[in-house]
């Protein structure tokens, strides 16, 4: 049975960043809204109170009964999840005398399994408005800082009820120091966790799983050559082999002969993957297409078509397989009240209404960098598992205004020279995502004795953490000025290489 921590969502801008903090700590969790019924599994061993932009005395502030969670299992609020587990009770919640933002200094009053390890004097991170005066009877107070007189605290320790816990910081963020110390803790000295929950056991399990839920069945699914498609097809071929069926589809806009190297990769992990050659297709819907969201719409529109004709030519499928991960389906609570909204993503709906097949997501509970170690240990070539996102219009959307094989030809050539020197100087790591841009514009240029006209290109490699904010990657200008002359030397048709230092935000990563 696996264990499991279950966090409950109040709308933190922080939940997900709780859910990977107990990832790393080898303990499973999953995040639900705090308004959505609760399931008290057998092998659940903790609940998290999350943040919330909320104050827990406005009329619409979200709740939940901490009481009754207690009588099942071990609780710990954080900030929101504190103020409210303290209300309940009969403590007092009122509004700061002004916001606490930012680092503060955690000091120690009492000795607690919660903060064993820690440092004296340890720095966390403070966000909020309202402030917890008053501790109700039944709790004790843990810690203090300068600023607020109640920093952490817990129920009195008795046997008719299980540990509760707040804190008024954010242990989660990385500005709390030792933060991830003290969910630790929380998991491990308080809810009993095993730290069991590792990239073998998922894999083990999920194999289990998938064999059970498909059977003898057949499964059919679009593989792309990323890392999201690629894990997931290679955990339902193991489950079920030859059954799964992957649909491979070249749409004239992939990088330089990526085509051909994904299939070589697909057969030495032994996938059952078909590969389509629809570069002319795709061409074609393309021509006279400048707008970046006709061109995305031409390029998903064509592509459902091509797939739904291949699938159509398997007999008895009645599973569409997909590579959708944890961040694409968590259900989020909205800000502005309790409704419950749902995140769009390209992976999430869509073929499976065409279809009117059953779905399956063996990577649905996994963040990204939990796919890539699972990946490794399938044995998934690093090369393939470690590349950098790469969008699913391809250079389509690098390339800007109408697209052609002639100006992919020239993207190509230019983005593979970019891409093998990252890897050869050891920068390709250091970057969360890099690439060429062929732009609509040509410049005047001197090789040799001759006068050229030629397209320029823009060379782009951005640093983050989850590609929602991005900084340019600060590379070395040697390393540029050496990319830069062989992209010109060597890829006739560019002639002049410039190199893109916009944030994100407020610029975006890609160009369109």
């Amino acid at each position: 049975m696996t264990e499991k921590i279950l966090i409950l969502d109040f709308g933190s801008q922080y939940t997900q960043l709780i859910a990977r903090a107990v990832r790393e700590a080898h303990v499973y969790c999953e995040i639900t809204p705090f308004n959505k019924p609760i399931q008290m599994s057998p092998g659940l061993k903790g609940v998290i109170l999350s943040g919330s932009p909320f104050s827990v005395n406005d009329s619409q502030a979200p709740s939940v009964e901490v009481l009754t969670l207690l009588q099942r299992t071990p609780v710990l609020g954080i900030c929101y999840g504190a103020q409210l587990s303290a209300k309940q009770f009969g403590g007092m919640v009122e509004k700061s005398k002004k916001r606490e933002y930012g680092r503060a200094i955690l000091h120690l009053e009492e000795e607690d399994q919660l903060f064993k390890g820690l440092t004296p004097k340890s720095q966390v991170w403070m966000s909020h408005g309202d402030s917890i005066l008053k501790l109700p009877e039944s709790f004790e107070l843990l810690a203090t800082t300068d600023n607020i007189p109640v920093a952490a605290f817990r129920n009195k320790p008795n046997a008719s009820t299980n540990p509760l816990y707040g804190l008024q910081f954010h242990p989660e963020v990385y500005h709390s120091i030792e933060g991830k110390k003290i969910l630790h803790n929380f998991l491990v000295n308080i809810c009993g966790c095993k730290q069991d929950w590792t990239p073998a056991h998922f894999v083990n399990d999920t194999i289990g799983a998938l064999k059970a839920q498909i059977g003898d069945r057949k499964v059919v699914m679009a593989i792309s050559g990323g890392v999201d498609s690629t894990v997931a097809a290679t955990l339902i071929s193991r489950a079920i082999g030859e059954n799964l069926h992957g649909i491979f589809v070249d749409n004239g806009v992939l990088r330089k002969d990526e085509y051909a190297n994904v299939l070589k990769t697909y057969k030495k992990l032994n996938l059952n993957v078909k590969g389509i050659d629809a570069r002319e297709v795709f061409y074609k819907k393309l021509k006279g297409k400048t707008d970046p969201e006709k061109k995305r719409k031409a390029i998903g529109k064509q592509f459902i078509e091509i797939f739904q004709e291949e699938a159509k030519k398997i007999k008895g499928v009645s599973f569409l397989g997909q590579g959708t991960i944890y961040p694409d389906v968590i259900e989020s609570v909205s800000v502005h009240g309790p409704s419950v909204t749902i995140k769009s993503h390209h992976n999430v709906g869509g073929l499976p209404k065409k279809m009117h097949l059953n779905l399956v997501e063996p990577l649905r509970f996994l963040f990204k960098d939990e796919v890539r170690k699972v990946g490794l240990e399938l044995g998934i070539p690093e090369d393939m598992i470690n590349r950098h996102p790469f969008p699913g219009p391809g250079l389509a959307i690098r390339i800007l205004g109408e697209v052609n094989e002639e100006k992919v030809d020239l993207l190509q050539k230019a983005d593979e020279i970019y891409v093998k020197a990252l890897k050869e100087h050891n920068l390709y790591a250091t970057v969360w995502q890099a690439g060429a841009i062929l732009l609509p514009v040509k410049t005047v240029g001197v090789m040799g004795d001759e006068r050229t006209y030629e397209f320029t290109v823009a060379l782009r490699a951005v640093t983050s953490v989850d590609g929602m904010t991005a900084d340019w990657a600060h590379l070395p200008y040697d390393f540029l000025a050496s990319v830069s002359n062989e992209i010109i030397n060597s890829v006739k048709g560019i002639n002049r290489v410039v190199y893109d230092i916009s944030s994100k935000p407020p610029a975006t990563i890609e160009w369109e």
